[in-house]
C-alpha cells in the first residue's frame, strides 16, 4: 500500500472526522484523481518537443501519456484542428497516492525560492489546480537529457464540494500552503 494512503486511512481520516464532525468514515473527503497536463505550443513547428514532453510525463507518473489535439483551428497561433498540442495523464488509485507523496515531499521543496503553494488554486468545488514552471523539479527527470524546459498543470480532484474541506485534506497530507 502506498505510504500516503496508509497515513490517510490511519491519521488523516480521524482528524477530518473530528474537525468537520462526520458521523461515518466514508463522509470524509478523499482524493479521486490527479490529472497532469502539459501544453506544448511549439509542437506545431517541431513534433519532437511533444514526444519528449510525453515521455517525460510518463517518467514522472509511471503511466502512458495521451496526446491531446486541438479542438478548433486558430489562425493567429498557426494552429489547425486535430493538430497535436499537448499530453495528459490521469492518475487514480495507488499511482495517484504515490505521485502525491513524491509531489509533496520531493518535487515542491526543490522549487527555487519556494514559499508555499497558493490558496487561490481552489475552484470553488473542492478541486485544486497547481501550475509548475519546470518539469526538472521531479527527481525522475535527467537534467542532461531534456530538450526544453516546460511547465505543467496538476489538477487534484477530491470527493468534496467545499474548498475548506479539500484544503484541510491537502494540509493534512502535507501540502505546503503559503501563509494567508
Amino acid at each position: 500500500m502506498a505510504r500516503l494512503k496508509e497515513r490517510y486511512q490511519k491519521e488523516i481520516v480521524p482528524v477530518l472526522m473530528e474537525k468537520f464532525s462526520y458521523q461515518n468514515r466514508l463522509e470524509a473527503p478523499k482524493l479521486q484523481k490527479v490529472v497532469l497536463n502539459v501544453g506544448v505550443g511549439k509542437a506545431t513547428e517541431n513534433i519532437k518537443l511533444l514526444e519528449t514532453a510525453a515521455k517525460e510525463l510518463e517518467q514522472i507518473t509511471g503511466q502512458h501519456a495521451v496526446i491531446t489535439r486541438a479542438k478548433k483551428s486558430i489562425s493567429n497561433f498557426r494552429l489547425r484542428q486535430n493538430n497535436p498540442v499537448g499530453a495528459r495523464v490521469t492518475l487514480r488509485g495507488r499511482r495517484m497516492y504515490e505521485f502525491m507523496d513524491r509531489l509533496l515531499n520531493l518535487a515542491l521543496p526543490r522549487i527555487k525560492d519556494f514559499r508555499g503553494i497558493s490558496l487561490r488554486g481552489f475552484d470553488g468545488r473542492g478541486n485544486y489546480n497547481l501550475g509548475l514552471k519546470e518539469q526538472i523539479v521531479f527527481p525522475e527527470i535527467n537534467y542532461d537529457k531534456i530538450m526544453e524546459i516546460h511547465g505543467m498543470n496538476i489538477t487534484i480532484v477530491t470527493s468534496t464540494n467545499k474548498d475548506e474541506e479539500a484544503e484541510m485534506l491537502l494540509r493534512q497530507m502535507g501540502a505546503p500552503f503559503s501563509k494567508r
